[in-house]
């Protein structure tokens, strides 16, 4: 069992043991259950959705699609810093 302290301002820092036990990343977020008791619930709040919402994220809607070959080749320019 952690015992964490409560600053001025009413905040808490969680230890890192417990942020890794969470699986929470820093800029991520955790969800808080109030309980009965006084008691807590701190849950990693992890984002909810399918995989069918990222279907077509990357659909051309200007022009025709491009091929495997064409992709690599932008790819391959990215990555030697051309644009």
């Amino acid at each position: 069992m952690s015992t964490l302290t409560v600053t001025a301002k009413g905040q808490v820092t969680l230890r890192k043991d417990v942020l890794e036990h969470l699986g929470v990343h820093p800029g991520e977020k955790i969800s808080v259950n109030k309980l009965p008791d006084g008691r807590i619930e701190v849950k990693a709040a992890k984002p909810t959705g399918k995989i069918s919402d990222a279907f077509g994220f990357l659909k051309r809607t200007d022009g025709p699609s491009l091929s495997i070959e064409e992709m690599n080749r932008i790819a391959a320019r990215g990555w030697a810093g051309k644009r």
